[in-house]
Order: structure tokens, then sequence, then C-alpha cells
């Protein structure tokens, strides 16, 4: 019987796990896997409407997350709720607080953003991510807490940024067969998709008017990143697939990081097969 592995995914905010690693979750935990999703910041800043108080939108944003792990089927989407959106900083408190997840939750992976993200946020939790890498086997560090038996292997998650290089697709996951149910997902996080970055986007719509395969359409403008990402994994997916390989639309890549045990990029790819 396959060992059921254990992933943690921790993202900057309420949506970040999900556009980030939402196709591969629902695959991981449709077979048998546990994923949990962590928003670092509360997100209360993330509208466009100053007549909604800081206290509503956070409170909106957190119920959004727990209706994503409904659809899901993910162990647990946990919120830092105490730490306001656009103010994470890469503290001891917060090194500490990541510490004590990674302990109490004992992943075999743990994902985040790469620190040359755009968002002052998501550098913030990248930073601390990998500073708790380490820490996470000093035993009398956060004493409290005790260390897992096994040192998690360490991930980025996609991105499109070139400088200071672009990013690596150690492990490249297809997603075509979930990609509506990830939209699915996306979905429950209506105060960002269809209210504030429709409004950058400069899109009018009434979500609770709009028909499914309209919203979906509207979803998938976030999603072309992860066509690219599937490119730029073309020679990995033949290799898994075959021909097939060349027709794979959506993947979700993965980026090893050497800061965890240590395995090959082989091994890093099977372990994050479903």
């Amino acid at each position: 019987m396959e060992k059921v592995k254990r992933f943690l995914m921790i993202g900057a905010h309420p949506d970040d796990a999900d556009i980030r690693f939402g196709g591969t979750a629902l695959k991981l935990t449709r077979a048998g896997h546990v994923v949990k999703f962590v928003s670092m910041c509360n997100g209360n800043c993330g509208h466009f409407d100053k007549n909604m108080t800081y206290e509503e939108l956070e409170e909106r944003r957190y119920q959004e997350t727990q209706a994503s792990k409904a659809v899901s089927g993910i162990s647990e989407y946990q919120v830092f709720r105490e730490i306001n959106d656009c103010e994470l900083e890469a503290s001891l408190e917060n090194r500490k607080k990541v510490i004590r997840l990674i302990r109490e939750f004992r992943p075999d992976v743990v994902l985040t953003h790469r620190l040359c993200d755009y968002h002052a946020d998501h550098r913030a939790t990248s930073q601390l991510v990998l500073d708790a890498a380490y820490l996470t086997q000093v035993p009398r560090y956060c004493p409290e807490t005790p260390i897992p038996e096994q040192n998690p292997v360490y991930a980025y998650v996609w991105d499109d940024f070139a400088d200071p290089r672009p990013f690596r697709p150690d492990a490249i996951i297809p997603i075509d067969d979930v990609l509506e149910d990830k939209c699915r997902m996306m979905d429950c996080h209506t105060s960002q998709f269809y209210e504030w970055l429709a409004w950058e986007k400069k899109i009018s719509l009434d979500y609770t008017k709009t028909p499914w395969p309209e919203r979906m359409k509207i979803l998938l403008i976030t999603l072309e990143r992860f066509k690219r990402a599937a490119d730029r994994g073309r020679q990995q997916l033949i290799a898994m697939f075959g021909e097939q390989g060349k027709s794979i639309r959506y993947a979700e890549g993965f980026e090893y990081c050497p800061y965890g045990r240590k395995i090959s990029t082989e091994e890093f790819q099977a372990l994050m097969q479903p």
C-alpha cells in the first residue's frame, strides 16, 4: 500500500494556494494524500471598495477560504487572521509561527513562493519559509514543539519572473483533467476574481447573474500562466506521457529547493505525483 503523503502549501494571501497549487492539490487529495493550505495574511486590503471595513473584508476572505476547502476536499485551509494584508514581515515572531506550523503538520513537502516574486507579502512568506527550513530541525529552538522525524522537502510554486533567473520546473503536473474543478475552487473567492481583480482588469460583471461558463472564462484569464508552465515543462510531459504529453495544455510546475531534505530530480517528480 502506498504511503500517504502530506503537503503543506504556505501562500501569502487567501487565494494564492488555490491559484498556484490547486490542480495538483485536487489530484493528490483524490488519491488519498493529505493537503493543507495556509495563508500568512488575512487579505483585508485586497479590494477597491473603501466603504467596506477591514474587518468585513477579512471575514469575507476567511469564509471564501473555507468554501474553497469544502469544494476541494483538502484537510484544512488555515489563515493567520491576526496578520494584516500588505504588512507581513519576516520577523522572529513570524518565523516561530512558521516553524511551529511545519513541525505540527509534519509534511513530506512544503511549498511556497520564490523570493523574486513581485508582492512584498509573497517575498516575506518565502523568506519566512526558507528561514524556517533548517531551524525546524534544531531541537532547542521553539523546544515546546518537537522536531519532525524527517526533514521535509521544500519547493517553490510556479511563477513567470525572469530576474534573477526564470523558474525551473523540476516537477510538472498536468491539470487539464481537473481544470474546471480548480476553477470551482477559485470561484469561491468572489471578492478577488469577480471584484478586485476584475476591477484591476477593467472587467465589469455582476457575478451573481453570470452563468458558470462565463465565470470560468474570466477565471481562465488568471490561469493563462499555467499554459506557459506546460510549455516550459513540455519535454518532461512528453517523457512522462509520450505523444499525449504534446497536447497537455495546462500544468503546474514546481522547483526543488535544496534547503530541506536532499532528493534527486527524479525523486522530486515522483514525490509530487498523485
